[in-house]
């Protein structure tokens, strides 16, 4: 397995499992000593356990000398990164890098498996740069997207939906077929396809979920405005087996590795092949654009700027049960409201380290780890997380620790009423009356929470 990152790991950590032997790689020396000393780099729910358990039982070792590990694999899997070129389109320079490592090292029955998520062709264009490398001795390589969700990757990885292969040759499909057979046997569907529509398959799948989160965002506008519960519409809509309940609970916008760099990837991919998608370059920017609305909703409702407000934001990292904070909805609000003239406290109880990390030192952000800490003295809190931590709160007591009422829950983690019995104003999403109606009940009541809440809430 090439790249000890998140793919990599779960990957690797769930083939071992099954009985194979698996050799994890990274050319990040300093990265590979933490991982045989049971350092984890990341958070995944399980994993580390899994990679314990997989290391006693002799099925799991990680090393730094990619030619010694490759030279008697069967399967050789590239998980490496391919991050967003600043045009949208992906940079393969890992992944050719990674292809010409191993070029000279691979014993000529093994087959180069790409697990990253690439653009159309990608798997063509490494098995001739492998080839020529080889001074000609050819290598098949496979496409085999992974479909893994960040705090649920060893559940995805064991029970998936389904496992898609791509492959040039019958040979090589009956292969990973083969090495897959422990996970068909339990009845999860084998697609055996060309690389092309592997890798296509993969974009295509998250352009079009990324499409639901941003669906379903725009009706939770509508929903404000009309008087209406998203809640009860994404419900009513979900049932309809044709679309399903999954995705449809409106939020901050989407973030993290894979949806915001997969659909800027795919759109870019169309541009590339004359087949322009404008329905996903209209996501691209709606989703950045809910990011920025929702912080200045938290600004319209502190008021004129020039008075001192605090702010805390609840979840820095892009969903719960991950320290992942690429593209979180945090890192674009946070720095909103800070130039709104908001002084802004943070709280995540896993992603804290890497949100300093990617802010930087002089972000001017007040970090705690206890949230009750967090929320003591603000003016308003927002819920950008959907962690159960949070879900678990006593209102009772946030509300006794606020100078102000505010509470945006940007989750929809609690249910109006029980916000509201505690002198919450409260702030959701796509429920009650829109927020201009809202923002003028507030300020015909003189500002206290009772009356805009009588008049926000139809419970």
């Amino acid at each position: 397995m090439i790249g000890a990152g998140y793919v990599g790991l779960t990957t690797g950590a769930c083939f071992a499992s099954l009985g194979y032997n698996v050799c994890c790689v990274d050319i990040d020396e300093g990265r590979i000593a933490d991982l045989e000393k049971g350092i984890m780099p990341i958070y995944e729910p399980g994993l580390a356990e899994l990679m314990v358990e997989s290391r006693k039982a002799g099925g799991l070792r990680f090393s730094a000398d990619i030619g010694a590990s490759v030279a008697d694999a069967n399967f050789v899997f590239l998980a490496v990164g391919t991050p967003s070129t600043t045009d949208g389109d992906i940079d393969l320079s890992f992944v050719v890098s990674a292809a010409r490592g191993i070029a000279q090292h691979l014993p000529d029955n093994a087959i180069v498996v790409i697990k990253s998520t690439v653009v159309a062709g990608t798997a063509k264009a490494v098995a001739e740069i492998i080839s020529s490398d080889r001074a000609g001795r050819r290598i098949t390589v496979a496409s085999n997207p992974e479909f893994l969700r960040e705090g649920s990757a060893i559940a995805d990885f064991r029970n998936a939906d389904r496992i898609v292969v791509g492959a040039d040759d019958e040979g090589t499909a009956r292969s990973m077929k083969e090495l897959y057979r422990p996970l068909t046997e339990r009845g999860i569907p084998f697609v055996a396809t060309s690389t092309i529509d592997a890798e296509l398959i993969k974009y295509a799948a998250n352009a079009f979920l990324a499409l639901k989160i941003g669906f379903i965002n725009d009706v939770a506008n509508i929903c404000e405005n009309a008087g209406g519960d998203v809640t009860a519409v994404a419900k009513g809509i979900g049932l309809d087996q044709r679309i399903g309940p999954a995705f449809l609970q409106p939020g901050p916008g989407f973030g993290g590795s894979c949806f915001p760099k997969d659909t800027r990837a795919f759109a870019a991919t169309g541009k590339r092949f004359g087949a322009p998608q404008p329905l996903i370059e209209t996501l691209i920017n709606c989703n950045e654009n809910r990011k920025n609305d929702l912080a200045h909703r938290i600004l319209e409702v502190l008021g004129a700027r020039g008075q001192a407000k605090t702010v805390t934001i609840l979840g820095v990292a892009f969903k719960a049960e991950t320290d992942d904070v690429r593209e979180s909805a945090a890192l674009s609000i946070i720095p909103i409201l800070q130039r709104g003239g908001v002084s802004v406290r943070a709280h995540d109880p896993k992603a804290q380290a890497p949100a300093r990390r990617m802010l930087g030192a002089g972000a001017g952000v007040e970090w705690h780890d206890d949230l009750y800490t967090a929320v003591n003295g603000a003016d308003a809190v927002a819920v950008l997380t959907e962690w159960d931590d949070y879900r678990r709160m006593n209102l009772s007591r946030v509300a006794d620790l606020m100078n102000g009422h505010h509470l945006f829950d940007f989750r929809n983690l609690f249910k109006p009423e029980k916000a509201i019995c505690h002198g919450l104003v409260y702030h959701s999403l796509g429920r009650a009356v829109g927020r201009a109606e809202k923002m003028k009940a507030y300020a015909q009541g003189g500002g206290g929470p009772a009356l805009i809440e009588v008049a926000a809430s139809p419970l």
